[in-house]
């Protein structure tokens, strides 16, 4: 077994990043972060993202929103920032509070600054594998791990648990594309699927992102098979200080002894979402100011 330490390969991304910003003779990329209301993992998230920004070199700016904003107030923060020339790219803190429309909420971010691929410009870009788009930061941060890690996915079978727009869809959309990785067959599955547990043991990379601890057991795989684990689910655990450990979608300890490779959780996939906004929006500096690195 394999361990995909997810917080090394980020790490080498960002000291890439950090290396190209400093050659920017002229201005800094700069990403701004709307939060709405004080759900604590979102506090969380919000500071990683700006204390990651700030290593790079990238200028961050934060709104925060109270709870009970209307939808047409928030939209009005977001045109301001679209408006902004400053600004490169912005990301809008899931979730929202309940009487936000969030598939609206994404889309009303300038698709040239939409950082977080959710835009539906974009995702319609990455369907028409169209690089010009920007790639939803999760999926992209797969990839690379994929990537780094060597597994092959040339010809293989993709499964992906999890149909969400954030995650499920945009990888299988990566996982089938005319470029590695990539080249794979893929298979999505999700809460209605009947006999689960004979496709996952199909797999040959499963990619989990249904949002359940410990969901994927020794019985739903396959020996051999690599598996992505993008869960993050808080348990009980009373000899933890805060009262509650992370774990993923997937159970580690039954299953990693029966894989090719496999990421932990934490430590796998999270980090590498924080390193592809930051990509991204580099991404979004270079192409606002036509410049090639």
């Amino acid at each position: 077994m394999k361990l995909i330490d997810g917080n090394t390969i980020a790490k080498s991304i960002i000291e890439d990043l950090t290396i190209k910003v400093s050659r920017i003779k002229k201005g800094k990329p700069c990403v701004a972060f709307i939060r709405v209301g004080k759900d604590p993992a979102s506090i969380s998230y919000v500071r990683k993202k700006q204390k990651t920004a700030e290593a790079i070199g990238i200028d961050s700016e934060l709104t925060i929103l109270p709870e009970d904003i209307s939808q047409d107030a928030l939209f009005s923060k977001i045109d301001i920032l679209n408006k902004d020339d400053r600004i490169n790219g912005i990301l809008i803190q899931a979730p929202l509070p309940d009487h936000i429309d969030e598939t609206a909420t994404f889309n009303r971010v300038s698709p040239d600054k939409d950082v977080d691929g959710f835009h539906t410009l974009n995702i319609g870009k990455l369907c028409q594998e169209d690089p010009s788009g920007f790639v939803a930061c999760t999926p992209a941060g797969i990839v690379e791990l994929i990537r780094h890690s060597k597994i092959d996915t040339e010809g293989k079978h993709v499964v992906v648990l999890g149909r969400s727009q954030i995650v499920g869809k945009p990888s299988a959309l990566l996982m089938i594309r005319k470029e590695l990785p990539g080249n794979a067959t893929v298979t999505i599955c999700h809460s209605r699927t009947q006999n689960l547990h004979k496709i996952t043991q199909q797999a040959d990379i499963l990619i989990a992102a249904i949002g359940k601890a410990h969901f994927v057991t020794k019985a739903m795989i396959t020996k051999g098979v690599s598996i992505i684990d993008v869960g993050i689910n808080r348990i009980p655990d009373a000899s933890k200080k805060s009262g509650f450990r992370l774990v993923g979608d997937v159970d580690f300890e039954e299953v990693s002894p029966f894989c090719e490779h496999i990421t932990p959780v934490p430590g796998g996939v999270g980090p590498m979402t924080v390193a592809m906004l930051m990509q991204n929006t580099l991404n979004a500096f270079l192409k606002k100011h036509s410049i090639k690195m």
